[in-house]
């Protein structure tokens, strides 16, 4: 590892609010970073990322995703499949999954159009509307909830505890409890209430579902491994989607010449999209646990490190992407690093490809023209997930 004076601190009020040059110097100057004042390691370019999402060998995901987490190494419930090696995650992954298939999401499209229409339509007429509080807020949610089968009453609820796991003190890490950091009670009564009155929603299917477990044994899942399937999907479906509409009103307001080509020629949307997740990605990393020696750029990474892997990073290095602190909503994207890669590539991404198409159509047939108010947007407080909790945008 080259000797470097540069910092990177993902708690950072100041790194996190442009931390793009930052990413530079890591990748020109420290490919593999050691942080000592909170023990961790950290990759920075593209490739190096992308071989260790896929390295599931080396580095595991049964202590957390989430940095504080994997050190903080806290009791793990049943069911969390995000934070699971094989073959545990394939058996549970392959439950959830089913309420995420092409089919299933091609059959929402209406639906999520209908929740986007009814966030927006009271909004035509006023000089402004919030990115996120009209609609990422509520847009995410209200798809989860129709998908899970959470009812309209219980999602402001479901949304602020999802909110509040992930909020951390500025300057400070998330604080993790090492005997208990996901809690599924809040979906109690509901599942309890769903047994004796089944629906065409997730939970009535994973309350009927039979498999066979990793020791072979064919049963239905434990009632806590169903709470804690519920708080996984609900939380990573409502903060992280969310991040991603307070983007759009920024980013499009700052880019309004390519805006104004998307109004012209909607078969731009669905790139642009693809461009805005690349260019900003509400999960700015991931952690992975160190469970073998490994050795990057030189150094010897030792078995129970912490290892960050910096996906915004990597989704502008210039050894992959031409330019790529440029947004451009026809750039040939082909591969970035927003959803992961391998085996834990996120399974909501084709349910936050479709909000975010839907959304950014709705949104320029009733307003192909905004500003965003900056002195007045708000920023959401939390180094796990990097967007706004307010983003004002002013119309014309």
């Amino acid at each position: 590892m080259s000797a470097t004076d540069v910092y990177y601190d993902p708690y950072d009020v100041a790194i996190d609010a442009d931390p793009y040059p930052v990413y530079r110097r890591l990748r020109d100057e420290a490919p593999l970073y050691f942080n000592e004042r909170y023990d961790f390691w950290g990759l920075s370019r593209f490739a190096d990322v992308e071989a260790a999402l896929k390295d599931s060998t080396h580095l595991s995901s049964a202590k957390g995703d989430i940095l504080e987490v994997v050190k903080a190494d806290p009791v793990m419930p049943p069911g969390v499949f995000i934070n699971e090696d094989p073959p545990l995650h394939t058996i549970h992954r392959s439950l959830v999954s089913r309420a995420f298939t092409p089919k299933t999401m091609r059959a929402l499209e209406d639906k999520v159009r209908a929740f986007c229409v009814a966030c927006l339509d009271p909004l035509v007429g006023a000089d402004r509307f919030d990115f996120v509080l009209d609609l990422g807020a509520e847009l995410p949610m209200k798809t989860i909830g129709m998908l899970v089968g959470i009812p309209d009453a219980d999602q402001p609820s479901v949304r602020a505890q999802a909110q509040h796991v992930l909020r951390n003190k500025p300057g400070a890490p998330l604080p993790v409890s090492k005997d208990h950091y996901f809690d599924g009670d809040l979906f109690t009564d509901y599942v309890a209430w769903r047994e004796t009155n089944p629906s065409d929603d997730l939970i009535t299917e994973l309350l009927n579902v039979e498999f066979p477990d990793e020791s072979g044994t064919v049963r239905r899942l434990t009632k806590e491994e169903l709470l804690i399937f519920l708080a996984v999907i609900a939380g990573a479906g409502v903060e992280t989607t969310g991040r991603l509409f307070g983007w759009m009103g920024k980013v499009l307001a700052e880019h309004s010449d390519q805006r104004r080509e998307i109004v012209q020629d909607r078969s731009l949307v669905a790139n642009a999209i693809e461009e805005l997740l690349r260019y900003e990605p509400p999960g700015p990393h991931v952690a992975r646990y160190v469970n073998e020696d490994l050795e990057l750029h030189g150094q010897r990474v030792p078995a129970g490190s912490a290892l960050l892997l910096m996906l915004a990073s990597g989704n502008r290095d210039e050894r992959r992407f031409d330019d790529p602190d440029r947004f451009d909503i026809r750039r040939k994207i082909g591969q970035h690093l927003t959803f992961g890669y391998g085996i834990h590539f996120c399974l909501g991404a084709a349910l936050a490809r479709l909000e975010g198409r839907i959304a950014l159509e709705e949104v320029l047939n009733r307003f192909p023209e905004w500003d965003v108010d900056l002195d007045n947007a708000q920023r959401a407080r939390s180094s796990t997930v990097r967007g706004w909790d307010s983003m004002p945008a002013i119309v014309s």
